[in-house]
This record gives C-alpha cells, sequence and structure tokens, in this order.
C-alpha cells in the first residue's frame, strides 16, 4: 500500500503508486466550464421540497439531474421515492450504481438537489435563480448548498472514468437526495426500503464547508438537533386593549418571556441538563467570526468559551419562527395566543429524546404569569464525531491537502445533518466522510448564496483523487 504523502502540488509528485495526480487535476481543469454550465441549469429549477410548493419544479430537478448522471456513463439510474408518514409523497431521489470489481471497494457519493425557499426577495442582489457569475463566485440558489455537491460527485467521477479508463474497478453509487432542505422525512424508509441497493464501504456526504477560501477542510463533528413550537395561552378570545389591558399581559409579551429564559445573561443556552464542551483543535478569532456571520458593529457576542467550540461542541438555541399579526396589519387588541418555533443545535455526545425533554421542562417550569405553554416537539436527529484513524478518512485528508496545495484541517461545523445517524446505525461499518464545497461566506439558506469558484474547481479535483486513491489501494 502506497504511504499518503503530504498534499502540495507544487513539490509533491505528479505520480502517487498509480495515481496520476496531475492527469486527473488536467482533466478537472478541462471540462471545468462544462461543469460551471451544468451547474448554472440546475440552479435554474428552483425545485423545493417544503409542502407549501408546487412540487413540479422539484420532480423537474430530478428529471435534470438524472440526465446528467445517465450522460457521465451510468446506465442503471432510477428516480425514487418514499411516501410520508401521511401518505403523501416524499422528495424524488436520483439513484445510480456501477458495480465494484472484485475485490474493490464502493463508494456513495451523497448530495441533495432540493434547495431552501428564496426568502425575501428584497434581499438579494441578483435573482435568486439565475446563476450570476461575480468576482470569482457563482450568485444563486443552491449554488452552494447543494447542487454544487452534486456537480463535484459527476465531474470527478468523469475525471477518474477519464484518466483510469478500464483500470476503474472502484463501485460507485450515486445518491442525489430530494428532500434534505424539508427534513429527510422519509430518509430512514428509504434507507430501509433500498438497503442493498445503497450499502457502500465508504460513503461520501458533501454538503458541508471548507474552514476558509484557500483552506480545505474534512467535518469530523456535527452537531444535532431538535425543534418545536412554544404556544402561550392567555385568553380565551382577542379583547380591546384598552378596556382590557393592565391586569392581564398579552400572549406575544409573555411568550417573550418565556423565549428570555432560554439564555442567561451572557448568552449561554440555560436549559439544564444539556451537553457542553469546550475541547477543539482550532479556533477562529473574534474578527474572523464577526466578519464571516457579518455581526454588526457594537453587537456583543453571546456565549463563553472559544468561538470554535460555541459553533461547534456546545448547545445553540435560535427562534426561528414566530406567529403573531404582521405590523401593517394588526388592530389593537389583547392577543390570546402567540407561537414560536425554535431550534436546537446538540453538542456531539448529547441524546436528542434527553434535549427534548430537557426542553419540555424548562419551560413549563418557567411559565410565566401562570400561562398555558402547549410544547409541541418537532423534528430530531443525533450528532455525528468521523473516526479520524480510518483509511478512508487518511485518504481524504491527504487528497484534501493535494487539491488545494496546503494541509487540509479538521473542523466542526455548529450545523446538523440528521440523516448521519441513520447510515451509522444501518450501515455499523461504514466510512463516512463529510466534505463540502461552501465557505463562510457562502450565505447557504440566505439571500445571496453563493460558490467560490476555485475552491469549487479544488473540490473536484480533491474526490477525483480520492477515487482514483480508493480505486488503487482500497481499505486495507
Amino acid at each position: 500500500m502506497t504511504p499518503l504523502p503530504a498534499g502540495n502540488p507544487q513539490t509533491a509528485s505528479a505520480r502517487v503508486g498509480n495515481v496520476d495526480t496531475e492527469a486527473l487535476r488536467q482533466a478537472v481543469t478541462a471540462s471545468f466550464d462544462t461543469t460551471i454550465a451544468r451547474l448554472k441549469d440546475l440552479v435554474a429549477i428552483p425545485g423545493i421540497a417544503w409542502p407549501s410548493f408546487d412540487p413540479a419544479p422539484l420532480n423537474a430537478s430530478a428529471d435534470a439531474v438524472a440526465q446528467l448522471v445517465r450522460a457521465s456513463g451510468f446506465e442503471d439510474v432510477r428516480i425514487l421515492r418514499c411516501d410520508k408518514a401521511d401518505g403523501t409523497p416524499g422528495g424524488p431521489a436520483v439513484v445510480a450504481r456501477r458495480p465494484a470489481a472484485a475485490g474493490k471497494p464502493t463508494i456513495l457519493l451523497y448530495a441533495h438537489h432540493d434547495v431552501q425557499p428564496t426568502g425575501d426577495l428584497a434581499l438579494w442582489e441578483t435573482e435568486p435563480f439565475t446563476a450570476v457569475e461575480r468576482d470569482g463566485r457563482l450568485y444563486g440558489r443552491g449554488a452552494a448548498d447543494d447542487k454544487a455537491g452534486i456537480l463535484a460527485h459527476i465531474a470527478a467521477y468523469a475525471a477518474v472514468t477519464q484518466v483510469l479508463g478500464d483500470d476503474l474497478g472502484l463501485g460507485v453509487t450515486f445518491f442525489f437526495e430530494g428532500e434534505e432542505e424539508a427534513g429527510s422525512p422519509t430518509f430512514r424508509t428509504f434507507l430501509e426500503t433500498h438497503r442493498e441497493l445503497l450499502r457502500a464501504d465508504v460513503i461520501v456526504v458533501a454538503d458541508s464547508s471548507n474552514w476558509k477560501v484557500g483552506i480545505p477542510a474534512l467535518t469530523t463533528s456535527l452537531r444535532g438537533l431538535v425543534d418545536g413550537t412554544i404556544e402561550v395561552q392567555v385568553l380565551d378570545h382577542a379583547v380591546h386593549s384598552g378596556m382590557f389591558g393592565g391586569p392581564v399581559l398579552d400572549a406575544p409579551t409573555l411568550l417573550s418571556r418565556l423565549i428570555a429564559t432560554l439564555h442567561d445573561d451572557q448568552g449561554n443556552v440555560a436549559i439544564a441538563g444539556l451537553v457542553s464542551r469546550d475541547d477543539v483543535s482550532v479556533d477562529l478569532s473574534e474578527a474572523e467570526y464577526r466578519a464571516d456571520a457579518s455581526v454588526l458593529d457594537g453587537v456583543r457576542l453571546a456565549g463563553t468559551g472559544t468561538i470554535a467550540s460555541r459553533l461547534w461542541t456546545k448547545p445553540a438555541l435560535s427562534i426561528i419562527g414566530f406567529d403573531a399579526p404582521a405590523v401593517d396589519v394588526a388592530s389593537n387588541t389583547l392577543l390570546p395566543r402567540a407561537r414560536a418555533k425554535f431550534s436546537l443545535r446538540l453538542a456531539p455526545g448529547q441524546d436528542p429524546a434527553e434535549a427534548m425533554d430537557a426542553v419540555r421542562w424548562h419551560l413549563e417550569a418557567n411559565a410565566p404569569f401562570g400561562a398555558r405553554v402547549v410544547f409541541t416537539p418537532g423534528e430530531s436527529g443525533s450528532a455525528f464525531l468521523t473516526d479520524t484513524s480510518s483509511r478512508a478518512a487518511g485518504i481524504a485528508m491527504w487528497a484534501l491537502g493535494e487539491a488545494w496545495g496546503v494541509p487540509a484541517v479538521e473542523t466542526g461545523i455548529g450545523g446538523s445533518i440528521p440523516f448521519i445517524s441513520d447510515l451509522t446505525e444501518l450501515y455499523p461499518d461504514v466510512q463516512i466522510l463529510v466534505t463540502g464545497v461552501e465557505d463562510p461566506d457562502s450565505r447557504a439558506h440566505s439571500a445571496n448564496e453563493s460558490l467560490h469558484l476555485g475552491d469549487f474547481r479544488n473540490a473536484i479535483v480533491a474526490e477525483a483523487l480520492m477515487l482514483a486513491r480508493l480505486n488503487e489501494d482500497g481499505l486495507a
């Protein structure tokens, strides 16, 4: 087995064992304009898996992805879906499989083709579903999260098949989900239904971020997630604020007081019983974080411990929705009820069920002025830790460093990919790698989402190198 050299294309050999690193890099570069054109075409399809949106664009997105997969040489390409618990159809997933030759491992390459809604269009500087290149970045909804992940997989596979030809015996499966941004409601059922079709030795989830522009990262930890709604009820019906205001406080005011108990005066999550650690190996400076997160001047950062631990290994709670009348249509009444949706990110090692119970206990114990609190649990997902000693992780770190020309770093991500816990449960021996094409300024889920094109090309090169290396050495 060939050792893993340090990653620097200016000093490392153009050939590592039987892997022609320079030929793979040239193959990716030669087809990069075509890759970008295909990505722009995908961005133009507003495939949103949320129940309140027309499903036709989502189906069109799946069809377009399937066509790209067929064009890359796969013969066995399927569009599959499972029903949700309520009987309605789940999002369409594109699955394609190339069987492994004898003695070769199989790698499953995951990404998702559905996207987030646009939000307030007034905040976008360009049309969300018209991809626009500007200053070395590609702007558009899904340009980074996660249609770029799909094209990275397809382009890397194309480069490897071009360079290796008949020497490619690696098994490759594409799994492009169609409902990730809606919480993957049928993911577990989908895995159980197609367990053998999706079985692999290594799974690469291309839905994360690099450390910063020019520095690649392997994501080695992800926070878990629980969410739900909090409703406060104080009156049977709305009443005139002048006639009845004073002795009773309105529901939005009481809900606001309840929400305020969720953090202490320093901004730490104040829910008892949650796991919290401060043991990260790399850190962000406050200046870097403020710039990346666009924090306004004068706003004090919340929480204690290092910036990175607050992002990766400590819980973080946000109110992501609030039901109350809009200001422009508000009448002068005491509102009888108000509702908010919370999202709680969990530190690695936290049991989601225990976290949900902790939130419920806290809310019910802190009901302001005896108001009725109705807690409705929502989605939940476990955290994730990579086995960084695995052969696949070592190959990935080498490939990332080789592609970028600087050593890759191991990072955590404050976000969650709850379905990874399903993968690890159903495939306990699989080696899972979480990679990505985003950077701190990609603004996934926000207005003006974008992709750094230089890092995108490097990500494709890195994955091509990883596929070629797995084909040569396997996992022994």
